[in-house]
């Protein structure tokens, strides 16, 4: 196939995307916006919201993870025209994930004191404490959204998440405002507060994704019939063998990322802080990725759904292709801005405070070099993943994540920070690694079943062809 093949499918992919992408980043704003506004405050502050958010984003890992189960099967369902498949994956999804958002706050909230343990500064454990009590309890809001999130990208419908996140953004804001501060008669709560800001906009962006797909017609049929009574044992274990592969290997990457916390809090508060305005940017730029990465899971999804396995391989090589574009351009303006960007995130008046900043700003500088190169590599892990929960295919890419993060990636970052004089630069070293492994062992494994796919289908045809004639 020439190029146009593939960059004439750029424009459809990126109506679909556009929507999910800025969902995604309104939702990576919300921690964002709690980094700026906390890291007023100072170091050691910015360093305890960056330890309780740790444990919170491996929890929300295997919560997110699970919920994308429900997007191929929807994907699927809407390929065939046939809503009540569709119906039932939405409502068992529905039902799995809030069971899954109580459980993973029960094990936040029992498992809160083993961060005293975990070799962190102890200023910083004590401000972690409550902060993460809070944000742990909007894991059951944040869990339940993803199921109506994932419902309604399976349907191609990927505005409404966007509109939701927006939206809680602005309330986050708002809230951080009055109560990190202390701002008019609101007492001054310092991370407690943008805790209570994060749990507020969770919540509203729930009531908000209900009742905006409630007033729209091509819902109403999925959203009947909805009892305790119609849930099934089978539904809930196939969404549960499709979730929890998924779920894995999201945690699988997530904790990598989370042991690059902790062992940045090893080597000292700065690293920690500086660790933590890196992984913010770079977190919002993959949100790209990610939004081209829930395209290739619907796209694949529906074409699988239709059995036209050419044109899904040509549309996924299309949204590949686009992702890389896309990450070579972060990677520039990373190149570009990377001395720059850490000033957002400490007070540069701040006297008291004033030689660990300056060290925070150098060791987030040089760590956004790093992330400038492991953008691209990533992208092209994260959107061949979508396409290969597209084609339902989970269990052999968390076995590749295990691998690739854990028997590659994290010895490296281990070994490079806490035992040469890179330190918070080694530790990220090994999150290239770790990435760089996944995006080629993925990419295999979508050639391999792709191709694999097409000449079964071919060979099918053939049979058939050759029993009518």
């Amino acid at each position: 196939m020439t190029l146009s093949n593939y960059t004439k499918e750029f424009r459809y992919n990126l109506q679909l995307a556009y929507p999910i992408i800025l969902g995604m980043i309104g939702h990576t704003l919300v921690g964002i916006v709690d980094n700026i506004m906390v890291g007023k405050l100072g170091p050691t502050e910015l360093a305890a919201v960056s330890l309780g958010n740790s444990f919170v984003f491996i929890a929300i890992s295997l919560g997110i993870g699970f919920s994308t189960a429900i997007t191929p099967l929807v994907a699927e369902a809407d390929g065939k025209k046939n809503i009540e498949e569709g119906r039932l994956a939405f409502h068992h999804g529905l039902y799995l994930c809030t069971i899954l958002g109580i459980v993973l706050f029960t094990l936040i909230y029992f498992c809160k004191p083993l961060i005293a343990y975990m070799g962190q500064p102890v200023e910083v454990v004590e401000l972690a404490k409550p902060y993460l009590d809070i944000v742990g309890f909007s894991l059951i809001p944040l869990i339940m959204y993803q199921a109506y999130k994932q419902f309604a990208d399976g349907l191609s419908e990927t505005k409404y998440s966007m509109w939701a996140t927006i939206l809680s953004n602005v309330v986050n804001v708002v809230i951080n405002y009055f109560l990190i501060y202390g701002i008019w008669v609101f007492p001054k709560l310092g991370i407690v507060g943008a805790a209570i800001g994060t749990i507020a906009s969770r919540v509203v962006m729930l009531l908000f994704m209900h009742y905006m797909m409630n007033l729209k017609s091509k819902f109403h049929p999925y959203f009947k019939g909805f009892t305790l009574k119609e849930i099934k044992k089978e539904i809930n274990i196939k969404i549960i063998r499709l979730g929890t592969p998924s779920a894995m290997q999201m945690l699988f990457e997530v904790v990598l990322f989370t042991a690059a916390i902790w062992l940045c809090g090893i080597i000292g508060v700065t690293s920690q802080a500086a660790n933590q305005i890196a992984l913010s940017i770079a977190s919002l730029t993959f949100m790209f990725a990610m939004g081209l990465s829930v395209t290739a899971m619907i796209r694949v999804g529906n074409q699988k759904g239709k059995s036209d396995f050419v044109s899904l391989r040509r549309i996924a090589f299309s949204i590949f292709l686009l992702a890389i574009i896309l990450e070579i351009i972060f990677a520039l303006i990373f190149v570009a801005t990377h001395e720059m960007i850490p000033m957002l995130f400490v007070k540069n008046t701040d006297v008291v405070n004033m030689v660990a900043n300056t060290e925070v700003r150098i060791i987030a500088a040089k760590l956004l070099l790093v992330a400038a190169v492991f953008q691209i590599s990533d992208g092209i892990q994260v959107v061949v993943l979508g396409a290969l929960r597209g084609l339902q295919d989970v269990k052999i890419p968390m076995y590749i994540a295990f691998v690739s993060y854990w028997l590659i990636g994290f010895p490296i970052s281990y070994y490079l920070g806490l035992h040469t004089e890179l330190k918070a630069e080694g530790v990220w070293i090994g999150l290239l690694a770790g990435l760089t492994a996944a995006a080629i062992f993925l990419y295999i494994r979508f050639n391999y079943l792709t191709k694999k796919l097409i000449r079964n289908n071919i060979s099918s045809s053939a049979q058939t062809a050759t029993t009518i004639i």
